[in-house]
């Protein structure tokens, strides 16, 4: 009988034996340099049915979760216990450990993000221009390809939404993302990509340079 819920299976076949699934969900604030997807305020079931909203955030290395939202980028040490967590970066990857709460933080600060210059925008400038745009510009860092929405949500999304399973963004790239310095042909694909003018994205890198 199934362990669960003591349901009977006495002369079923074996492939209608139990199993386990692995929980997709974690403690979001646990878990350093992850892509996470929570439910969003407005989503009171607290659903992933595909449906319903959700919202997103970029962990440090701390689990403090930085998330856009109307009011700007709001930095949450509570709030995303029960989420679901995609790993950016490999524990080895020491370098790019080291930057990443300066980077995030600089990123977060940037004018793009200040709802007094730019509103809040449900279609192309929302948590997941926020949270795409940080790992593009990452990406273009190390001169890697940027991720287009449709492709990210495909590979790294549904796959833990549908299996319960997280995947590392570098087995996309076949390689580790480190920072280095980002080729100019590489500006206005990202801005292309995560919906936002050329113009903005040379301004973040204008005042935000990053060190190798």
């Amino acid at each position: 009988e199934c362990p669960e819920c003591g349901t009977s299976f006495s002369g079923r076949r074996l492939e209608e034996a139990p199993i386990s699934i692995p929980n997709p969900f974690t403690n979001g604030h646990k878990t350093p340099c992850a892509f996470l997807i929570a439910p969003a305020e407005d989503n009171t079931l607290r659903e992933y049915d595909g449906r319903s909203d959700l919202h997103t955030g970029i962990t440090d290395t701390n689990g403090v979760v930085y998330n856009y939202t109307k009011s700007g980028v709001r930095r949450d040490r509570e709030g995303w216990e029960h989420c679901i967590s995609i790993m950016l970066v490999q524990p080895d990857m020491y370098n790019l450990i080291n930057q990443w709460d300066q980077y995030l933080e600089k990123f977060s600060s940037a004018q793009m993000w200040d709802p007094l210059w730019q509103s809040f925008n449900e279609e192309n400038h929302n948590c997941y221009s926020y949270t795409l745009m940080f790992i593009n510009c990452v990406l273009a860092m190390q001169s890697k390809r940027a991720l287009s929405k449709d492709e990210f949500t495909q590979t790294f999304i549904l796959p833990p939404g549908k299996m319960g399973k997280s995947k590392d963004l570098s087995e996309f790239d076949q390689g580790q993302i480190v920072m280095a310095r980002r080729p100019e042909q590489s500006i206005s694909k990202t801005a292309a990509l995560v919906g936002c003018s050329r113009a903005a994205v040379v301004s973040f890198y204008q005042k935000h340079p990053l060190s190798t």
